[in-house]
């Protein structure tokens, strides 16, 4: 009997490739390995939780149950891979304590991408949470009463969503970052400054042009954050957001070529026989894009080129929406080292921004508020991201 294709992760990534691949081959092998539970759940759904009044039970959609009976694979759960073997096609696993070899015939990763980590000094630094899975979120919510108060770490996407989501659930925020507006990497400065402007207006009290050096825990059981700019914050959680960094520590132990993330061709294939990667893990064409869109392109790609189709991916223009209703934004950002200029025209219901070249060609926008009736427009004049 032919080893199975064995995928590596239960995320929206795994779980849309075993789709995928049921759809060109109703009965072929396939065995999904993941560390969590297995059940079926929507990442970027942990951001707006707690506006929705969610636990985490609540937010699983389909049951691991429901999923086997669906697409017919079999789940190896609370599992672990210790190592991967491309020569003779196996993996080590740990299966809770158990240790096993298990044979693929093609192996997919779907392995994500893990929080990074600040280093902080103070008894409290180690209890510094961060919210990547569900079971985080289950954590997370454990630790926070309603109406307590949270710092969150980080004005990026995920910092910025976590805090409009936590305002609105009806607990007090304070959000730090070293750079002087929210979204500075991603937002020209004027709507940068619109997005301070509208989520100060809901409650969350900024700390902006510093960052925590200090965590220390007081009697009462509370943290106390000590602030480069001599500022201090007493909250009753801790939550970092400063950015993912992609898993690619068992790809490289395995001698497969790792950069920022697991390098793979157009056709989603790693740099040894048989193995494939896909998701907030991988490095394609030197970009990683860690959303939906570009998962749910890479695995029709992947899924053929499994199953000995040669096809080779293409990413268009794919806007990200960011979920902070306080300012509801799309984001369409130039590619890295473009030439250009903003151009923005703003009002008090909302704002678009465009990026262009000396051609006048759009290579890139940020819409904002009522701005954001604009996306379809606006992205079919945007160049493929790889054509």
């Amino acid at each position: 009997m032919q080893a199975p294709i064995i995928i590596i992760g239960s995320g929206l990534a795994a779980y849309t490739t075993v789709r995928e691949i049921r759809k060109l081959h109703p009965e072929i092998n396939i065995t999904l390995i993941t560390s969590e539970g297995g059940d079926f759940y929507s990442k970027p759904m942990l951001s707006t939780a707690f506006a929705n009044q969610k636990n985490a039970a609540q937010l699983v959609t389909t049951p691991k149950e429901k999923m086997m009976e669906q697409l017919k694979f079999h789940l190896l759960a609370k599992t672990h891979v210790v190592a991967i073997h491309p020569t003779d096609h196996t993996l080590e696993v740990d299966m809770q304590g158990q240790k096993t070899s298990l044979p693929y015939s093609k192996l997919v990763l779907a392995l994500g991408a893990d929080p990074i980590r600040l280093a902080l000094d103070g008894d409290g630094a180690n209890e510094v949470l961060s919210v990547n899975n569900l079971e985080d979120y289950s954590v997370l919510r454990e630790k926070l009463p309603a109406g307590k108060r949270v710092a969150i770490l980080g004005a990026g996407l995920i910092g910025c969503e976590f805090a409009n989501d936590l305002i609105i659930g009806g607990y007090a925020v304070d959000v730090i970052d070293p750079a002087s507006t929210p979204l500075n990497r991603l937002l020209p400065p004027e709507i940068a400054k619109r997005l301070h402007q509208k989520l100060a207006e809901i409650g969350v009290d900024w700390h902006l042009d510093t960052t925590a050096t200090t965590i220390a825990k007081n009697p009462a059981g509370l943290y106390e954050l000590y602030l480069k700019n001599g500022e201090s914050i007493t909250v009753d959680v801790v939550l970092s957001a400063v950015g993912l960094r992609p898993r690619t520590q068992l790809a490289a132990q395995a001698g497969l070529t790792v950069n920022r993330g697991i390098v793979v061709n157009r056709q989603m294939q790693a740099s040894q026989p048989d193995i494939f990667a896909l998701g907030d893990c991988v490095e394609v064409e030197q970009l990683i894009l860690p959303y939906v869109m570009p998962i749910m392109q890479s695995a029709k790609v992947l899924a053929a080129n499994v199953l000995g189709d040669a096809k080779e991916i293409t990413y268009p223009a794919m806007p990200v929406m960011v979920k902070t209703p306080a300012l509801p934004l799309i984001i369409a950002p130039p590619s890295q080292g473009s030439v250009g200029h903003w151009h923005i025209e703003e009002d008090s219901t909302g704002a678009v921004a465009t990026f262009t070249n000396g051609d006048q060609e759009l290579l890139g926008y940020v819409l904002a508020g009522t701005g954001t009736s604009q996306r379809s427009v606006l992205t079919s004049q945007l160049p493929a991201m790889i054509s």
